[in-house]
Parts: structure tokens; sequence; C-alpha cells
């Protein structure tokens, strides 16, 4: 839902991007994402006070959970739109 009616970023660099601006309201990461950019975008993360969710499956099902044909290692949620995702991760 927050991808139709919200405003979604994928990819790695626009993301972290994204985080260092305190843009984002939340991140996502797949379970299988490169080390470097776990710990990169974890530490930007925390700095800036953004939930990080870890995704429980690779960058190719993060990629078609979001309707996409390729893998995803990371998203940023900028506005949820109608979706509920930032009332989920408040609850972990």
């Amino acid at each position: 839902m927050a991808i139709k009616t919200g405003e979604v970023v994928l990819g790695s660099k626009r993301t972290i991007k994204l985080v260092l601006h305190g843009k984002a309201k939340l991140v996502v990461i797949a379970e299988n994402a490169p080390p470097e950019l776990k710990r990169d975008i974890e530490y930007y993360a925390k700095l800036s006070g953004i939930p990080v969710y870890r995704f429980k499956g690779t960058n190719y099902e993060l990629g078609t959970l979001v309707g996409k044909p390729f893998s995803v290692a990371m998203l940023a949620i900028i506005d949820p739109g109608q979706s509920n995702i930032l009332d989920l991760i408040e609850e972990e």
C-alpha cells in the first residue's frame, strides 16, 4: 500500500542519501544486503533517529514484494500514504 499511495525510494545510494538528510521515516533492508551497506545505513539511521526494519527475506524477494522485476537491497519510506507500515514498526 505504501508503494501505491505513498512515496518510497528504492536502492541503497538513494536510501543512504535520504537517511543522511533525515528525510526518510523508515528504512527496510533485505536480509542478504551487503554487510557494509547494512553497517552504514544502521549507523546513519541511528544518528538520524530513523527506524530500520530488517526484512526476513532476500533482496529478490523484497524486489518482488514491491512489484519490481529486479532485486532491491534496501528502500526508504518517505511518505507511508494510506498504509499502516509505520504502526507495525512501532509495535516491534
